[in-house]
């Protein structure tokens, strides 16, 4: 009789709902590092495209985002009527040195959108430059987003313009700094690598939790203490 009640206390003492729980919990990180591994490869794929956009003919510069990857770092060249706004934003020049990327609102024709071009680099915000329009060939990429991770992760979808990289500086600027494939992080392995620690650390965690309970419930654990 005593027997019994004490394997009848060890089964009640077994924690089945946490199992579940710990076992779903377990089984989402594992699906979640399967999921970057299958990000990994997409954006490698996405990056040899770019790449190969550097060495592809010049194409019409886009009005309107999003930019597509298959335009992203092409080629191309946009007249500029005139300059509608400038503003200044940290960056660096061709050779590296930081500074201000001077940005310009460009007006394309009496309608539209426009253009935005990177016009060159500066030491100093707020100089007054001697560019006021023309034609400016460049690299297209899209215009910085400047809001924080949680802003990205968890805000309203956020079209960004194109905008055009000029190859040479303009109205006395220095050239600017050229896109690079360089920028695009792919962080998937190093997030993938996270979800299976995490998976295996609960996992250690847990069982090493379970199985002293279950010591704590047998039969003279009392005693012992």
């Amino acid at each position: 009789m005593h027997g019994k009640r004490a394997a009848g206390t060890r089964h009640e003492k077994f924690p089945v709902l946490a199992s579940i729980i710990a076992a779903l919990a377990v089984i989402t990180m594992i699906g979640l590092g399967v999921w970057q591994l299958q990000r990994k490869d997409e954006k490698e794929a996405e990056i040899a495209l770019l790449n190969a956009n550097f060495t592809k003919p010049a194409v019409a510069y886009p009005e309107l985002g999003p930019v597509s990857d298959d335009m992203l770092f092409r080629s191309s060249s946009v007249i500029c009527i005139t300059v509608t706004h400038w503003r200044a934003i940290s960056g660096s020049d061709a050779k590296g040195k930081a500074g201000y990327q001077y940005l310009a609102d460009c007006a394309t024709g009496a309608e539209g959108p426009g253009a935005l071009i990177v016009a060159g680099v500066s030491d100093r915000p707020g100089i007054d430059t001697q560019w006021q329009g023309g034609q400016v060939t460049g690299i297209i990429t899209r215009e910085p987003d400047h809001r924080s991770l949680l802003g990205k992760l968890f805000g309203p979808k956020l079209t960004l313009r194109p905008m055009l990289v000029s190859t040479k500086g303009l109205g006395g600027l220095r050239q600017p700094k050229p896109p690079s494939v360089e920028s695009i992080p792919n962080d998937h392995m190093l997030y993938a690598i996270q979800w299976f620690i995490f998976a295996f650390a609960a996992s250690v965690i847990f069982v090493m939790a379970v199985l002293q309970k279950l010591k704590a419930a047998m039969p003279g654990a009392a005693e012992e203490t």
